[in-house]
């Protein structure tokens, strides 16, 4: 069809499509050399929607011969479009500008520049950080996989995420330390930067112009100054024991951890089937260097666990509010302590509940157990040969050392023990009001 029409969108709109695979093309009559090509593609309605504007004119030049070049799709390029182009181009050629060279330059420049993006995106500290949790930290099963990916989302992403990690300068990293230092303490701070030195150091080892930004003495802490000495004092442990037996299952938490020595987090995650007949095989976690492995528990320690409620939606020996492990130990630290406090008749020095591993191995020093087994009973890797060589189990001497530390905090709370007071788990019967009560404080 070699017509020459005065376009419109209605015209455009009603055209059939090519017939045997073809194409054909309609010359506009408003702009010369300004052309509608039709496909042979159709839709529903039988209307042609495979359309494209094209511009016939002399792109080689005065003398060279009429050649077509595309303008854009319709109707992605309109019609008012497609002819403001098509002049456009026109005045173009008449200045010797070839606006198809121009256009070409101009897609290329866009290209390279998304090339450019596409680069900086892979180079940014997100990616870096991406590339470390699952080449390094998921692949090796690090421990402490949920910890780096918390600071990374809280402390480190929002300020450093999108910066392009070889960008990223010591003053960049002192501002983040300063920022973190001022609103979560110098011990974060120390935390957030020993997570950064590790995967920048990562990166420098993969990478053969980048040099990590951290250097030595930017920690905000002395980890020999800080590293903690408290043990809990006769009248605490009274005090605080007392206080236990109203504090729900949280109370009981805290005497099954005094009379174990273990960490909270091995305490929380027992599950029911990690004991039986007295006897709790502590579960071992990846990659973890040691742990105290099966522990036969004196009748202070039975008790509290076999006064625990086996709920049908929990696992868990001491279970939190829904299918997981108890949480939410500061609350109920802080309401317990204030109990403590008011049958101490003052305030409770301050502590952690690591603390209580700590005064679990003064603890049994005090008993008469020797060092060496005291070790065991926490868990501890044993340096040396002797951690290399020596594979006896030590069941009965970790077990005597537990009922020696059992019998030395029985003398600590009362030598003969109130059955009243003495109760862990969800409370004695009597203990019902008492309880409730702390968990109000807890929530408050």
């Amino acid at each position: 069809m070699g017509n020459k029409i005065e376009l419109t969108d209605r015209a455009i709109k009603a055209l059939k499509p090519a017939s045997d695979g073809g194409r054909y093309e309609i010359a506009d009559a408003v702009i010369s050399g300004l052309r509608l090509r039709v496909g042979p593609a159709a839709d529903d309605a039988g209307k042609a929607i495979n359309l494209s504007f094209v511009l016939l004119a002399r792109f080689g030049g005065p003398d060279s011969n009429p050649t077509r070049r595309t303008l854009g799709n319709y109707p992605e390029l309109p019609l008012a479009a497609a002819r403001a182009l098509a002049a456009d181009w026109k005045a173009k050629l008449r200045a010797g500008i070839d606006p198809a060279a121009e256009l070409a330059e101009a897609k290329a420049a866009r290209a390279e520049a998304a090339e450019a993006k596409a680069v900086a995106a892979r180079n940014t500290f997100d990616k870096l950080a991406d590339d470390f949790l699952s080449r390094h930290v998921d692949k090796k099963a690090l421990r402490s996989a949920d910890e780096v990916r918390r600071q990374l989302d809280k402390y480190i992403r929002p300020t450093l995420g999108k910066r392009r990690y070889a960008d990223i300068k010591r003053r960049d990293v002192i501002n983040l330390l300063d920022k973190i230092e001022d609103e979560n303490g110098p011990v974060m701070a120390d935390r957030v930067l020993a997570t950064l030195s590790k995967i920048f150091a990562w990166q420098q080892v993969r990478d053969d112009e980048f040099v990590s930004p951290i250097v030595r003495g930017m920690r905000r802490t002395n980890p020999r100054e800080r590293a903690r000495d408290r043990i809990l004092a006769d009248d605490e442990l009274r005090a605080l024991w007392q206080a236990a037996g109203k504090a729900g299952t949280y109370g009981g938490l805290w005497r099954f951890a005094l009379l174990t020595g273990q960490r909270r987090e091995k305490v929380a995650g027992m599950k029911w089937t990690d004991y039986a007949d007295g006897v709790w095989t502590i579960a071992s976690e990846a990659r973890e260097k040691a742990n105290a492995g099966q522990l036969i528990l004196p009748p202070l320690a039975i008790e509290i666990v076999e006064t625990q409620p086996q709920l049908t939606r929990s696992e868990y020996v001491f279970a939190g509010r829904l299918s997981t492990p108890m949480s939410g130990f500061s609350k109920l630290k802080k309401a317990m302590d204030a109990d403590a406090a008011e049958i101490l008749k003052r305030e409770i020095a301050p502590y952690v509940l690591h603390d209580l591993r700590r005064t679990a191995k003064s603890l049994m020093a005090r008993a008469g157990v020797r060092p060496d087994i005291s070790e065991r009973v926490l868990g501890h890797a044993i340096a040396g040969v002797e951690g290399v060589y020596d594979r006896h189990t030590y069941a009965t001497e970790k077990a005597d050392a537990l009922a020696k530390l059992a019998g030395l905090v029985a003398e600590i709370i009362g030598s003969k023990r109130d059955d009243d007071a003495d109760r862990a788990g969800e409370g004695a019967p009597d203990d019902a009001a008492n309880v409730v009560q702390f968990k109000r404080r807890a929530k408050a």
